[in-house]
């Protein structure tokens, strides 16, 4: 019996994209009030810098990662690390003020809760009560917090499962990541939606127990989702048989 729904945060929940962007501008609008040489630097060279340090950081926090990302865009414009601590700050502060949740968040979440409990984990800096999300969730689980490592690692999945307090197979795990949010909660037990707001193909192998485009659809896909065959099993035994 399925009894809990724990989701990604990043562009699953929340809508990350327009925020990471207000960010940047306003780093590089203060990287141009610092020096004249950053009138040459551009938005798409900065948003390019976090792409440039994450294969060799991709296990670090996603904090430690921005951080890398803000020093090489500063040192395009002749700035040192003296400047990284203002950067950070002021690039947070206005992705915190910018993250919110999708439309269709709110309403997903409310039919959700009268049937399931709710919990949100994420690789991610998106704390649920800085974006918009304050008290939606029975548990929240953060990559590097109590020495949980970062999806796609098993001990990520262990680590919700133990937070839910329920068996592997009572949860799905929904997200728009197909190996994070669909291959590797399946290899540790759980059952597992993909969100594909974009319409893209779905890759080869293994499918999700649901796909979903909208989280409006959510509450029906999961009413819907079939049994497993050790659930039939399980449900076909009479008390005491």
């Amino acid at each position: 019996m399925l009894t809990t729904v724990v989701f990604d945060a990043d562009e699953t929940l929340l809508d990350l994209r327009p925020a990471v962007t207000g960010g940047l501008m306003a780093v590089l609008d203060e990287m141009r009030r610092r020096t004249p040489v950053a009138a040459d630097v551009s938005l798409a060279e900065l948003e390019s810098d976090w792409g440039a340090v994450f294969g060799e950081l991709s296990a670090a926090p996603v904090a430690e990662i921005r951080r890398a990302a803000l020093a090489r865009s500063l040192a395009r414009a002749g700035l040192n690390d003296d400047h990284l601590d203002e950067a950070a700050a002021l690039f947070f502060a206005r992705r915190f003020a910018l993250t919110r949740p999708f439309p269709d968040v709110p309403t997903a979440l409310t039919a959700l809760r009268s049937r399931y409990t709710l919990g949100f984990a994420t690789n991610g800096n998106s704390r649920a009560e800085r974006c918009g999300l304050a008290g939606q969730f029975a548990f929240e689980v953060y990559a590097h917090e109590n020495g949980v490592p970062k999806k796609p690692a098993p001990e990520f999945y262990a680590a919700v499962v133990a937070a839910a307090g329920v068996p592997a197979a009572q949860i799905v795990y929904v997200g728009d990541s197909w190996e994070h949010d669909v291959v590797a909660p399946r290899r540790a037990g759980l059952r597992s939606v993909w969100l594909n707001r974009h319409g893209l193909p779905r890759p080869a192998g293994r499918p999700p127990d649901a796909e979903v485009s909208t989280l409006a659809d959510l509450p029906a896909a999961l009413a819907d989702l079939p049994a497993r065959p050790s659930d039939r099993v399980e449900a076909s035994i009479e008390p005491g048989g």
